[in-house]
């Protein structure tokens, strides 16, 4: 029976080796006759103390002590108490004796005195720090106290904990017991083990063992004494000595020595209720104080506040003690995140206490929070997290990108708010370099190529820009298929200057991707239309593209057919000076906040931004407003080139469409962007108009030339000519009369020429330019048309009448 009554109080476990817990190294204090060690679990590795109690009888007085303690640490459960996770008593024997080990296993902490030096924190950080643990150790107090109606009996400096969140945690309940006051005429001792408090710790009831007055005081004073004593320890830095040495008030801060002083009245009765104490001091008013107060009842405030109190944390945890900040206030910020309870503007003071932690604690206690927020509804989340990636992207791994934080993300695309969809653009140059190839061509290039006809021009523009950051993570396929495409046959036609614009620098920064006969027919036929462009800025960078991409040519022809043409490919962009910068250029543009000086996103300071757009929004780094002028997109256009393209992996990447549309007509004369809305035609100066207006002008020969053919015909010409120098269109108005020959005129003779005996053909008037009406409308010669029987017709209206 008795050994049965020992595994109910001492726990489950027949011995230390069916413990499951490894036990490692001690420290080197803990409360009375315990031991305390490190250690770990056997299933998952994770961090425990261990507490030991020996001695040689089971009826020992501290065993049975030690027994009452497990028993309470169990059943009392409060934040502020420690955590009782596993108990067990083992009896071992060694010849003749026998020994027996009551072991308790809680939460990781260690104690309070190691964990003030090993923190050493100093002036107004120390006293926040000792209000927080103060603040707790009284709340626990009071607890039991006040409502469980128990009395530690021992409250001082051995008998609280630290946790690893800094949480002071009190334990050591070998001494509690139940406070019967009620029962006034009880003799015995209230507390059974008080003999294990040591003398320096007793009030002066205790240290006579005066009962009586003892159940007549309040069930506080006992450990309101106890608390005293341990802000003396705490604020002195040494252990008690002697209870005399209680008076010495000179190492107690001000706001809290009448507090002090009243938890140390030599009248039970007068002694501080430590829920009073709670509610009233003066020295628990603290930031420190007053923002971890704040989390723990989070769920219990508007919105309003804590929006408040989001905005302000950044700033005010940098004026809090720092391990504090990290070992407390951001677990209790990620959990706040997690879990809905906290607003979007908690991200920006996650972030910021984690710019604090290593490169390892932040993949351990930052990143799964943020990981879990990708998959919030809430848009402010979304916004918050999109223009923060820059700060946590590079520590994510490409499978969590790709499987965890992507799918999300690309909600964005296509998101009703320009805003959020511009935001979600941004976060890809971070997001694709960790992206697979098949997330690449057959997602991300889909949103791409709908974002490149987007309503907003700075989304078109940046969706350029982005292409061009990105490709050299494409696969070769899908860059052949896609890269020249998109800057061409979409980003040189927009009708925003600055899309344009940032379709030249992208064909420039990606030109090692082009071979020669890309370049030569579909890429420089398409930049050498911008030389004209309205906008000077697209001009001057058309300007240089064509420079870069002649002088990839040249290389080309230098190297003769020695070399394989295959390898011209490689003689990109990317091996001229100046090429960095146009990249740089691009990714920088990218990530610009919105100045008002730095609002032209492909453009440089003299860049004119058309009379459409209006103010930028701050947030984007380019123009973000709507454009009047609608988008210009190509259904179809020639493909120059004969080679066959490389296989691609995919055909839903949204530029197939475009490719799909370009025939091979090797037949046609066609230049291949015949259906491109030609530009405004500058004005010829004045020479070239007169010389242009002669040409246009009938030319008369004289009527004694024997040979009519050779007079110009004022007939409509013939669409089929023969080849002719341009040099006697140009002088054919003020040209000599033909010498008279044997040989066949150069005109060729139409089927609509006239006759060679019309004599009046060099004068015949010019035909009609209107349309001949036909005859039976009543005009020019023959026949007319009866007139209308007026009469006759009345009366066969009439008649049907019976008239």
């Amino acid at each position: 029976m008795l050994k049965f009554l020992k595994g109910v109080v001492g726990g489950s476990g027949a011995g230390l080796k069916d413990l499951p817990y490894n036990i490692g190294d001690p420290y080197p204090s803990a409360w009375g006759s315990w031991s305390h060690f490190r250690g770990t679990s056997k299933d998952d590795g994770s961090p425990v103390s261990i507490f030991s109690l020996s001695g040689s009888n089971p009826q020992d007085g501290h065993l049975v002590a030690g027994r009452n303690g497990v028993k309470r640490l169990r059943t009392v459960r409060h934040p502020n108490i420690l955590s009782f996770l596993h108990s067990t008593e083992v009896e071992s024997f060694d010849g003749s004796s026998s020994k027996v080990t009551i072991y308790i296993v809680t939460e990781p902490v260690m104690p309070l005195s190691e964990k003030i030096k090993e923190l050493g924190l100093e002036g107004t950080q120390r006293d926040e720090y000792y209000a927080w643990g103060l603040h707790q150790i009284a709340k626990a107090v009071s607890f039991l106290n006040n409502d469980c109606k128990l009395v530690h009996g021992n409250v001082c400096l051995s008998s609280v904990v630290v946790t690893q969140t800094l949480d002071w945690k009190l334990y050591a309940f070998d001494v509690l017991s139940e406070y019967d006051g009620a029962n006034a005429t009880a003799t015995g001792p209230m507390l059974q083990y008080e003999w294990l408090v040591g003398s320096q710790y007793k009030p002066t009831e205790l240290a006579k063992c005066d009962w009586a007055t003892i159940r007549k005081s309040p069930p506080w004073a006992i450990d309101s004494w106890g608390l005293g004593c341990l802000i003396y320890e705490i604020f002195s830095g040494m252990k008690l000595g002697k209870t005399e040495e209680l008076r010495n008030t000179a190492s107690i801060p001000k706001s809290l020595l009448p507090d002090y002083q009243r938890l140390l009245s030599s009248m039970p009765s007068r002694r501080l209720n430590t829920s009073k104490l709670i509610e009233n001091s003066e020295y628990f008013q603290n930031k420190l104080v007053d923002t971890i107060h704040f989390m723990e009842i989070l769920s219990l405030k508007d919105s309003v506040e804590k929006d408040t109190f989001f905005r302000k944390l950044p700033n005010l945890a940098e004026q809090l003690p720092r391990p504090i900040v990290l070992k407390k206030l951001l677990p209790l910020l990620a959990s706040a995140l997690e879990f809905g309870s906290a607003a979007a503007p908690a991200l920006t003071a996650l972030l910021k206490m984690g710019s604090w932690l290593s490169a390892e604690e932040f993949s351990l206690k930052v990143l799964p929070t943020i990981v879990k927020l990708f998959a919030s509804n809430d848009r402010a989340v979304r916004v918050a997290l999109l223009q923060h990636i820059d700060q946590f992207g590079e520590s994510l791994s490409a499978q969590v990108v790709d499987e965890q934080v992507y799918p999300h993300v690309a909600t964005g695309f296509a998101d009703t708010s320009a805003f959020l969809r511009e935001l979600t653009l941004k976060s890809m140059l971070i997001v694709a370099p960790k992206l697979s190839q098949r997330t690449l061509s057959g997602s991300l290039l889909k949103y791409l190529s709908k974002l490149q006809v987007d309503e907003e021009p700075a989304i078109r523009t940046n969706t350029t820009i982005l292409l061009g950051n990105i490709a050299s993570y494409l696969n070769e396929g899908t860059r052949k298929r896609v890269l020249i495409n998109a800057f061409t046959v979409r980003a040189l036609r927009d009708t925003f200057s600055p899309a344009r614009g940032a379709g030249v620098m992208a064909l420039c920064a990606t030109s090692s991707y082009y071979d020669m006969t890309e370049i030569a027919t579909r890429i420089l036929p398409n930049i050498v239309v911008l030389i004209i462009d309205p906008d000077s800025d697209v001009r001057s960078k058309a300007f240089q593209a064509v420079d870069q991409f002649l002088q990839i040519v040249k290389q080309y022809n230098e190297k003769g057919n020695a070399e394989d043409t295959s390898g011209a490919g490689s003689l990109g962009i990317s091996s001229m000076p100046g090429n960095a910068s146009l990249l740089g250029w691009a990714m920088s543009s990218l990530t610009l906040k919105g100045k008002a000086s730095d609002q032209a996103p492909v453009a440089t300071a003299n860049s004119v931004t058309p009379a459409t757009t209006t103010a930028s929004t701050a947030s984007s780094g380019l123009i973000e407003t709507p454009s009047t002028a609608p988008v210009h997109r190509v259904s179809s256009s020639t493909d120059f080139a004969d080679q066959p393209m490389p296989p691609s992996p995919t055909s839903t990447d949204g530029w197939g469409e475009i490719e799909n549309g370009i025939h091979e007509e090797h037949d046609s004369d066609k230049d291949g962007w015949d259906d491109i809305e030609p530009l405004d035609e500058p004005k010829p100066s004045s020479a070239l108009a007169n010389i242009q207006a002669a040409q246009k002008r009938p030319v008369s020969q004289p009527v004694s030339q024997p040979k009519p053919q050779a007079s110009t015909s004022l007939r409509p010409k013939s669409t089929v000519k023969a080849a002719k120098d341009e040099d006697d269109d140009l002088w054919g108005s003020i040209a000599a009369a033909p010498p008279k020959s044997a040989s066949r005129p150069l005109n060729v003779k139409t089927a609509g020429a006239v006759d060679d005996d019309d004599p009046w053909a060099a004068i015949a008037a010019p035909p009609p330019t209107t349309k001949v009406k036909p005859l039976s409308a009543g005009r020019g010669r023959g026949n007319r048309a009866a007139a209308p029987k007026l009469g006759a017709q009345r009366i066969n209206r009439t008649s049907s009448t019976g008239m």
